[in-house]
């Protein structure tokens, strides 16, 4: 009986190095999980099931079992790099269409834009709106478009926030006071807008103070056009607009460049102006007693841009970046899955984990919400595995393997002296 017993302990003690090499093994493989053995005694038993005689007969490695505890998080400075802080799982599609769970967030694109993983797996995500917010509850492939540049997009609002100074006078007040006037004001500025295809074209808005109407200004397209303001604007009391007197009303106060009224430097434009109308926003415009000055100038136009990168933020949300300085979060939304039981899970190699009985069914949700950990995007988490602790496991178990080797030969010994009595 005593060589069954000390067979079982060189076998448990086998199986324990076996672990703790495994684990030191992939001290440094991201997203690592360290394992242990776990063992439980072997009681012989009497017909009866009863009595305090019998003595035990070994042991067994009753499991292997991995410790979901969080590992270090590592800045790499990649932004295709992405690590979990908190609870949950990357889902991700293998290429035979089953379904894997990783805590590795080494990422990669492939030519066409899919987001991978190292075991080559499609990262599994939410489709988003401009604003990133997740559309549908199924994930998908996340891809990327990085293969083909965004498309122009015409101007079609213009956001203008300025000061007119209070204590200008009109022309009438000018003369009257002894000063030439200007037949425009000085008070001017200009920025970039684009049509259809993507041309850049300048915009200009000058601002001249209304004969005999207190607190009220004509707005010109351009110094070099005659004619009528293309409207006015005025200002309450306090110094705030409060609406436009002529002219197309845009977004809240403000005025509007109908198509045509603008000069286009596109050749393809055949009159020459621009075909789409542009809106221009006031709402911030402000009449003070201090020198013109303008404080945000802004338009949501731009021509075709190249693909040049990408940013993911906490919540999972891909930003993408283009050479035209545009910054979409069109791409997605990096889906997390966890588990009742994270221990049910079944290991089956590279970083990865399969959905079983034991761990029960996968529960879906976004980065932030719930139970669910907060990204870092240009980091990934360390393996778990305390490399003191491991070294210190294994002197235990190089001890113990000796221990049950020293039981068997003793054991030997025994028989031989038996055996030789006469």
């Amino acid at each position: 009986m005593s060589f069954q017993t000390g067979l079982s302990g060189l076998n448990a003690s086998s199986k324990s190095l076996d672990v703790i090499g495994n684990n030191i093994a992939n001290a440094n493989t991201v997203g690592m999980k360290a394992a242990r053995a776990e063992f439980s005694d072997i009681v012989a038993s009497t017909i009866s099931g009863a009595g305090g005689n019998n003595g035990g007969i070994g042991v067994s490695v009753a499991a292997v079992t991995q410790q979901f505890t969080q590992g270090n998080v590592t800045i790499t400075g990649n932004s295709l790099d992405v690590a979990i802080n908190g609870g949950g799982f990357f889902q991700v599609t293998k290429n035979d269409g089953t379904t894997a769970y990783t805590r590795d967030g080494q990422f990669k694109l492939d030519k066409e834009g899919n987001l991978l993983t190292n075991a080559g797996s499609a990262v599994m995500g939410y489709p988003t709106d401009v604003l990133g917010v997740a559309i549908g509850t199924s994930p998908i492939p996340l891809t990327l478009p990085t293969t083909a540049p965004i498309d122009a997009k015409p101007t079609a609002v213009v956001t203008a926030e300025f000061n007119l100074d209070a204590r200008a006078k009109d022309s009438a007040q000018a003369i009257a006071a002894g000063q030439t006037p200007d037949p425009r004001s000085k008070y001017g500025t200009s920025l970039t807008v684009f049509d259809a295809q993507g041309v850049p074209t300048s915009l200009s808005l000058y601002f001249e103070k209304t004969v005999g109407t207190p607190n009220t200004w004509d707005v010109y397209p351009d110094t070099s056009l005659p004619g009528t303001a293309l409207g006015q604007i005025t200002f309450d009391a306090i110094g705030k607009i409060s609406g436009p007197l002529i002219g197309g009303v845009g977004p809240g106060f403000g005025l509007t460049f109908a198509a045509g009224t603008i000069p286009s430097d596109n050749p393809n434009e055949a009159t020459g102006f621009l075909p789409q109308a542009i809106d221009v926003n006031l709402n911030g415009a402000t009449q003070y007693g201090v020198t013109f000055a303008v404080s945000n100038l802004s338009q949501d136009g731009y021509t075709s841009g190249e693909f040049t990168g990408l940013t993911i933020n906490e919540k999972g949300v891909i930003t993408t970046t283009y050479s035209n300085g545009q910054n979409l979060k069109t791409g997605g939304m990096i889906a997390l899955a966890d588990f009742r039981n994270v221990q049910g899970l079944a290991p089956i190699g590279r970083g990865e984990y399969l959905e079983t009985f034991g761990s029960g069914p996968t529960i879906l949700g976004q980065p932030t919400a719930g139970r669910f950990g907060d990204l870092r995007s240009g980091a990934v988490e360390e393996s778990n595995v305390d490399l003191t602790a491991e070294l210190v496991n294994m002197m235990t178990a190089q001890r113990n393997y000796q221990a049950n080797a020293q039981t068997i030969k003793t054991h030997d010994q025994v028989l031989s002296t038996l055996v030789n009595l006469r």
